[in-house]
């Protein structure tokens, strides 16, 4: 009896001892946690609020905007300048910083002590939303230029047409840039004199962005243009360490030659070999191509090829006529000017500025005579077929093949985290048939 009762003892004995350790440790914890809790917050400094890589919060600051024939010595010299600084600027010579780059209706910023003095510390002077230089009055004077970062931003736009490419994008608030670089990629393939209501386009690209600034476009991801019923892709491939754009089928966008000589006009007059001319008033061959366009409106040669002429001739006016090669030859009348460089004799490329639109001659107003010649005879350049230059090289497929999946998914309609804008309801359906029949999603 005596021994059961020892044992019971011990075991309640023993109990006991791990139930206060139990507790001697439960105590132990939530003394280090209230500790811990009642520990003071660790102060986290902020980080100083900079503009132009200047902390703002040192300085007094104020802004402007250059005024017309004004220099940086006059706009600082309204403020007071540390010792020997205006010296040093009316001294500046070129290598330093080129005054002539200053420009009426640029943006300056001024950094001020935040004592009685206001002593000028830094003058800092907008080129452009990128480009600033800063002269810093802290010792002696430097000149730094800087560029701000430029971030891109991937958009997606898909657009009816009603009216043209450009009016489409500006009616909708688009960066105006993004009608010049699809013009620039589709240049040989899509008749932009040709664009009927209900043509449409979709284009995944980026934007260009500094601070909340838009500054332009940058790479176009991928991009489907609709006209007449007909859809013309553009692909991004590098072959040849070059990045070309390509169609579906692994055909270069690039054609042999542009499909218009200038960007964006009206067609006023097309190809005839009887028009009432609107001087003179009588019939006559019309063997060229009327394009409406503004005094001064860049000009571009279709093709490569060699100046035959760049003279003044009687009605043509101002003209420059390229021979491409021993089939094709180019002629461009009633220009304003020549081109940089555009004489008899020049190689230009394909693209470049061979002059600019005018009305010399015999012209009733500001337009471009443009005359394509086949083997010597005048031929209609709206009728022209351009063969495209080299496709994606068999060797290269698979990787296109690669490519090609990617970008078409890209302007497949986009998941809702995607930023997107829709200008009208478009592509519904987008479905690729292959070269044997297959389809599947494009």
């Amino acid at each position: 009896m005596k021994k059961k009762i020892l044992i019971i003892g011990l075991a309640i004995a023993g109990m006991a001892v791990i139930a206060g350790l139990i507790w001697i440790g439960k105590d132990k914890y939530t003394r280090q946690h209230i500790a811990k809790i009642s520990e003071p917050d660790t102060v986290i400094a902020e980080s100083p609020v900079l503009l132009f890589g200047i902390p703002v919060d040192s300085f007094y600051t104020e802004t402007g905007i250059v005024r017309r024939n004004q220099i940086p010595a006059q706009i600082m010299g309204e403020y007071n300048l540390p010792r020997g600084a205006m010296a040093r600027l009316i001294t500046l010579d070129r290598d330093e910083f080129d005054m002539r780059k200053i420009k009426a209706g640029n943006h300056f910023t001024v950094f001020l002590t935040r004592d009685s003095s206001s002593l000028l510390q830094y003058f800092v002077y907008e080129h452009s939303p990128v480009d600033f230089s800063i002269f810093d009055f802290t010792d002696s004077l430097r000149i730094i230029g800087f560029k701000k970062s430029i971030d891109p931003v991937e958009k997606r736009v898909c657009g009816r047409i009603e009216t043209s490419l450009w009016n489409t994008i500006m009616d909708h608030d688009l960066n105006p840039m993004l009608a010049l670089e699809l013009s620039d990629i589709y240049a040989w393939t899509v008749d932009f004199f040709g664009i009927q209501p209900g043509d449409s386009f979709s284009v995944v690209y980026d934007e260009l962005y500094v601070d909340t600034m838009s500054v332009g476009i940058g790479k176009i991801h991928a991009a489907c243009f609709r006209q007449n019923g007909r859809e013309y892709y553009a692909i991004p491939f590098v072959q040849d360490s070059v990045e070309s754009y390509y169609d579906a089928d692994g055909s270069s966008l690039r054609r042999t030659f542009l499909k218009a000589p200038l960007h964006f006009r009206r067609i006023s007059s097309r190809f005839s070999h009887s028009r009432l001319h609107p001087i003179l008033r009588i019939r006559r061959p019309h063997h060229g191509v009327d394009y409406a366009a503004p005094v001064g409106t860049p000009v571009f040669a279709i093709g490569d090829g060699k100046v035959l002429q760049a003279v003044y001739r009687g009605q043509a006016g101002r003209l420059v006529k390229i021979r491409h090669n021993s089939v094709y030859t180019s002629a461009y009348l009633h220009l304003s000017r020549f081109g940089k460089d555009i004489r008899p004799g020049a190689f230009v490329r394909q693209g470049q500025v061979i002059g600019y639109v005018g009305s010399t001659g015999l012209s009733t107003g500001p337009h471009l005579d443009f005359r394509v010649y086949k083997n010597g005879s005048a031929i209609d350049p709206l009728k022209m077929e351009s063969p495209p230059v080299e496709p994606v090289k068999p060797g290269n497929w698979l990787a296109f093949d690669a490519v090609k999946e990617v970008t078409l998914n890209k302007l497949m309609p986009p998941r809702e985290d995607t930023l997107l804008t829709f200008l009208t309801p478009v592509f519904d359906e987008m479905k690729y048939e292959g070269p044997e029949g297959e389809t599947g999603n494009r």
